[in-house]
């Protein structure tokens, strides 16, 4: 079911070879599987709803949920008593795992908090580096092709963590829950004490969050505050409005559709393997998922389990189409060696270890969005319960990007205290690098301190 790609003879290296000694990064990368197309029709198709919403606010919003979600919200703002009814009406269980899964996320999102460093350079000289949450946050939840109430947690969580004030959530109206967000949606809200929450979803709902919108007392429609940072996943249309958006608020990252790749050696369970895959491609049709191993034997174990697996899966259409894509494969290498630099030129949203020493090789791992180590670690448990987050870069992101966690929602401000003595140690070399420059006022903005 998955196509394979025989990384021990491409592009003419030998088999005995290392792939470092005979592909280049650049290369190496050109091999590998990845979805096909551009961003720049989604960054077309959004253009014109980002300028609608600016221009006319909440009543754009809603007549774009009309449009793309089929219903129009009786409010843009969902009721407090609606989301107070949500979380009446959640099925005990499910209350007691989002408990627990918002337990998890504190405890693990706390050891993220940066700590404020004091350090003094000379006598009365001090820099200290404070960290200062911001003030208002926009948290996307999808509504497509699944429901996400776990996408709440890992939103809010980290945000309240940060010390963020000011929470709001969007998420797409649902023609099943009558025009509001899905009700396990509002429920997680809830849980969480988030009580801003918009029936919203799409470039609309980001537009929504970026520009904010005046109150309209003439149609009843509220007033939204801009927000100073927007994160959350979403389809390629709410990348493309986060894209078009950044330097406005400030953003997580570009997520692309999920993805999964797995480093196994001949050690590895093949059911547990071909069971991983299988959970990433259920997402979506585009859903990558990559198989990378020396072990031709474990690669054709998990070919045979799979068409068996996929066919009593419950989303097996979706999970046909997202295995035999053009994003999924097996990568066969000849050594582990090969197959960390793989996984790193790979840069996957989640990458599972299952090798023999499996942590050591982990450690190896210089690009993955989230390393998942050894037989017990799947993705799922990190998609719930393992107190990691689940938003995280996609597409090759994680080459230079994080998951979203606390320092998404803080900044950094440097602060500056200097006596006269302590500025007159340094009033040299400033005149200087000033001089060097051809700033002169600069300076004179010292030397003046010193004048009698």
């Amino acid at each position: 079911m998955l196509r394979r790609i025989d990384l021990t003879t491409a592009l003419g290296a030998e088999p005995t070879a290392g792939l470092g000694s005979t592909l280049g990064t650049a290369a190496l990368r050109s091999v590998l599987p990845r979805a096909t197309g551009s961003a720049h029709a989604a960054d077309e198709a959004v253009a014109p709803i980002l300028a609608d919403v600016r221009a006319r606010g909440a009543a754009a919003v809603l007549d774009y949920c009309e449009r793309f979600d089929q219903v129009r919200p009786e409010s843009l703002r969902v009721p407090n008593h609606v989301i107070d009814e949500a979380a009446a009406s959640l099925d005990p269980a499910l209350k007691d795992a989002l408990l627990e899964s918002i337990r998890r996320a504190r405890a693990g999102h706390a050891a993220q908090v940066p700590t404020e460093q004091r350090t003094e350079l000379a006598t009365g000289g001090v820099v200290t580096q404070r960290w200062v949450p911001v003030g208002r946050v926009g948290l996307y939840v999808p509504g497509g092709l699944a429901l996400y109430p776990s996408s709440v947690v890992m939103n809010v969580v980290p945000a309240q963590v940060a010390g963020v004030e000011d929470i709001v959530v969007t998420s797409p109206p649902q023609v099943s829950a009558g025009g509001w967000p899905d009700a396990t949606v509002l429920a997680a809200c809830a849980l969480l004490g988030v009580s801003e929450v918009y029936a919203a979803g799409g470039a609309q709902a980001i537009a929504l969050l970026g520009y904010g919108s005046e109150y309209d007392a003439a149609r009843g429609l509220p007033a939204v505050e801009p927000v100073d940072v927007i994160t959350g996943p979403g389809n390629v249309y709410v990348t493309a409005a986060k894209r078009a958006l950044r330097g406005i608020v400030g953003i997580d990252s570009e997520a692309g559709p999920t993805e999964i790749a797995v480093v196994a050696d001949d050690s590895a369970d093949p059911r547990y393997v071909a069971a991983d895959l299988i959970s990433q491609a259920e997402h979506d049709p585009n859903a990558a998922s990559v198989l990378i191993t020396p072990s031709a034997a474990l690669a054709d174990a998990v070919d045979a389990l799979l068409p068996g697996m996929v066919a009593a899966t419950r989303h097996s259409e979706r999970v046909r189409a997202a295995l035999t894509g053009p994003q999924s494969g097996t990568v066969l290498v000849a050594s582990l060696d090969d197959a960390v630099m793989v996984a790193d030129a790979y840069a996957a949203e989640h990458l599972e270890v299952q090798t023999r020493g499996a942590e050591e090789v982990a450690r190896r791992i210089r690009n993955a969005g989230a390393v998942f180590v050894g037989p017990y670690s799947p993705v799922s448990l990190g998609d719930y319960c393992a107190g990691s987050n689940h938003v995280l870069p996609t597409s090759g992101g994680a080459r230079y990007s994080s998951a979203l966690n606390t320092t998404t929602f803080l900044k950094s401000v440097q602060v500056v205290e200097y006596t006269a003595a302590a500025l007159a140690e340094v009033a040299g070399p400033i005149g200087a690098l000033t001089e060097a420059e051809n700033l002169p006022a600069h300076g004179d903005a010292v030397a003046i301190r010193f004048e009698p």
